[in-house]
């Protein structure tokens, strides 16, 4: 079941009027940046509008690139010794062909991987003030942001700050309030629920499960298992926004989440086993995305912009947990390696998101599969002869293969013609 015992922090009865590094959001972004800049030394101030043991809306799946994150922290081992454990993703499609690769994957709420995070970025040093609401940032005469106002228990706060990061994941509130947001619409949506099922004797216990089909097009579905016979279940589209027509903006699709979450469990065998063998724990919950890097300013003096609230999630598959942590690990390593020289800092850390964005880009490229779930026929279908294929696919779960030049034209060619 999911965890109904996690301490909640208080909010300081008095905030601090100054520190040197203000943090605002205290999800994986938000956490690793601050545990980073704690253990060097720095004078970290990590605030969230939710006080500890949040819930938050997400697949609570770690691939591959969380655990190197996760291992950058000094956190890996920590993590894994809660989390449900798998050997492999299975990936299923419209026509019903499955596809085993092995991959190490685990599985832990959200709910407890932020506490665990939190948790280390204060055993490092930073303090934790919540529920505190960002309302805007300070800035000097100069235009260099230098704090943040604060409504704390319905006060206003203004805290004065070197540097502020801003990690408050995919709703665009604080992005606008900060100057930063470039698209209020979303790049993606995504609804899960959570289902205890003890006892279920299908292969759902033992990997991670995707499936793609004309039901959830233009996304996909998963089932995870997690710890204490729990299974995370939902459904995702990326491609949630489109142009306005007139070149200046984006709208939102209109997309029934619900309705594609109902067609899901409806088309697919082992959802609708899990549906029917387990009970909902609480209710079906949605939440938007930002994808490839996109949507917002990543800098300003005084000010960066790390995890989701930079678009630090992936299109193809919606992981951002991962890429979060990365993303805050190098805003940390921004700020601690080059110390007062702000500007320094700032190209230090628009370089280093730079560097990441060609492989956002492939992501991107591949999601033609999740609108066109052929294409994941044709992949299943060609890996279940191709050991070559298979080890490029395996790539992908790794960060060695690129996804974008599996579903490309000269991709889907030699899917047809070769990988012998």
């Amino acid at each position: 079941m999911i965890a109904k015992d996690v301490p909640v922090s208080a909010a300081a009865p008095v905030p601090p009027a100054r520190c040197e590094i203000l943090i605002i959001g205290a999800g994986p972004a938000g956490c690793a940046a601050a545990r980073v800049l704690a253990q060097r030394g720095h004078d970290v101030l990590l605030v969230d509008k939710q006080p500890l043991g949040r819930d938050k809306i997400c697949g609570d799946g770690l691939i591959p690139d969380t655990h190197a994150a996760l291992e950058r922290l000094g956190l890996l081992d920590r993590v894994l010794a809660r989390a449900k454990r798998l050997g492999q993703i299975s990936f299923t499609g419209r026509g019903g062909g499955r596809l085993e690769l092995s991959a190490p994957i685990a599985v832990l709420p959200r709910r407890e991987l932020d506490q665990l995070l939190n948790e280390a970025a204060q055993e490092a040093g930073a303090r934790f003030l919540a529920p505190a609401s960002f309302e805007a940032p300070l800035v000097d005469a100069a235009g260099k942001v230098c704090g943040a106002r604060l409504v704390i228990d319905g006060q206003k706060h203004e805290i004065a700050a070197d540097w502020v990061v801003l990690a408050t994941g995919a709703v665009p509130g604080a992005l606008a309030a900060a100057g930063m947001c470039e698209r209020q619409t979303p790049s993606g949506i995504a609804m899960r629920g959570y289902v205890h099922a003890p006892g279920l004797s299908s292969r759902l216990q033992s990997q991670l499960d995707i499936a793609w089909s004309d039901a959830v097009k233009p996304g996909y579905g998963w089932i995870f298992p997690a710890p204490g016979d729990l299974y995370n279940i939902g459904v995702g589209v990326a491609g949630s926004h489109v142009s306005d027509g007139d070149g200046k903006g984006h709208k939102n699709r209109q997309i029934n989440l619900r309705a594609m979450f109902d067609a899901f469990v409806e088309s697919y065998p082992l959802a609708a086993e899990l549906m029917r063998e387990g009970r909902m724990v609480g209710e079906l919950k949605g939440a938007p995305l930002r994808f490839s890097l996109e949507g917002a300013r990543w800098t300003r003096p005084g000010l960066l912009v790390t995890g989701e609230a930079a678009g630090s999630t992936y299109s193809l598959t919606g992981e951002g947990i991962g890429k979060a942590l990365e993303t805050g690990i190098l805003a940390a390593e921004a700020i601690a390696q080059h110390g007062q020289d702000e500007a320094a800092a700032r190209a230090a850390y628009e370089q280093s998101l730079a560097a990441l964005k060609p492989r956002f880009e492939t992501y991107a490229k591949a999601n033609r599969i999740n609108a066109h779930p052929w294409i994941g026929d044709l992949l299943i279908w060609r890996a279940q002869r191709s050991e070559r294929l298979r080890q490029k696919m395996q790539g992908v779960l790794n960060e060695t293969s690129s996804p974008g030049a599996l579903v490309s034209l000269r991709g889907l060619s030699r899917l047809l013609f070769s990988w012998s």
